[in-house]
């Protein structure tokens, strides 16, 4: 699958990002970053070291903008990735986040998938460049939103959405195949400390550097949970997209994005909402970034 990935790497994107790379039946094609967990050129950099520690300094780069970042340090660490430090990898694309998107969509007309695992931001910005981009794209999975569950920014909205309601607006109204896989269901699939140690076990460089990551991230949902785990929300989307998981309830829906990011339903509609799934996903991920 020709996969085009926009994101705000954090934690949970550097996991996405790991099982992108993993997964035989993907063709990474490019990545951009966003303002988000951390401003994109920070999350640029972080995919940069990621790639680098893969071995794939191959798949090009381009840093995006968006609103304001929203970082939480308390989430994912000052610099978007628990404090580790990543190598300096190659030189981000010299187009921007939008370009690059826009580029490959036009040289692979109908073959391009896109994963978005931070605020819309450049996916709006890109329909406005390219209006023809829902007729060029295969289909677009964005994970966030909070349909029949409480948000984790506030009440009622999640941090993707909440983040850009605007641009969210725009994505989701679209007329192109999109999925939206929200906290309903990123929140049932977690990882737990056993998961983190088998992680470091498997010992490549990226591996390891995942797992040194993990620690703040199951600090701040021990906070909020009271257990140690982890929600897995862009990896999991990610498998949605691949079909490496099965949804049991999947509703097509019609989704309005507030001005305060609040994802509402609104009866039928356009948008496919991944509500639960038929299996625990946490092993699944595991056994893909594991290579097993």
């Amino acid at each position: 699958m020709l996969t085009y990935l926009d994101c705000d790497t954090g934690i949970d994107d550097a996991v996405a990002i790991a099982y992108l790379l993993a997964h035989p039946a993907v063709t990474l094609a490019g990545i951009g970053t966003v303002n988000g967990n951390t401003t994109a050129p920070q999350a640029a950099a972080n995919t940069l070291g990621l790639l680098a520690l893969a071995g794939r300094e191959d798949v090009p780069v381009a840093i995006g903008a968006g609103e304001h970042p929203h970082a939480v340090a308390s989430v994912h660490g000052g610099n978007g990735v628990g404090e580790v430090r990543l190598p300096s990898g190659g030189k981000p694309d010299h187009r921007t986040a939008v370009e690059l998107l826009v580029a490959l969509a036009r040289q692979h007309p109908g073959d391009l998938h896109v994963l978005a695992t931070g605020p819309c931001g450049n996916l709006a910005a890109a329909l406005h460049v390219e209006p023809r981009l829902p007729e060029l794209l295969a289909s677009v999975t964005v994970m966030g939103g909070a349909v029949r569950v409480p948000g984790n920014r506030t009440p009622h909205a999640e941090a993707n959405i909440v983040h850009d309601p605007a641009a969210a607006a725009v994505v989701l109204a679209a007329p192109w195949p999109v999925t939206l896989v929200p906290l309903d269901v990123t929140m049932a699939h977690r990882w737990t400390a056993a998961d983190g140690d088998a992680l470091r076990a498997g010992g490549s460089p990226l591996q390891v550097a995942l797992a040194d990551m993990l620690p703040i991230y199951y600090t701040s949902y021990e906070r909020r949970l009271g257990v140690r785990e982890i929600p897995l929300h862009d990896p999991l989307a990610a498998a949605v997209m691949l079909g490496d998981v099965t949804p049991a309830d999947a509703p097509t829906l019609s989704i309005t994005v507030a001005p305060d990011g609040r994802t509402v339903e609104q009866g039928p509609g356009p948008v496919r909402v991944v509500l639960s799934l038929t299996a625990p996903a946490g092993p699944v991920l595991l056994s893909r970034i594991l290579g097993q």
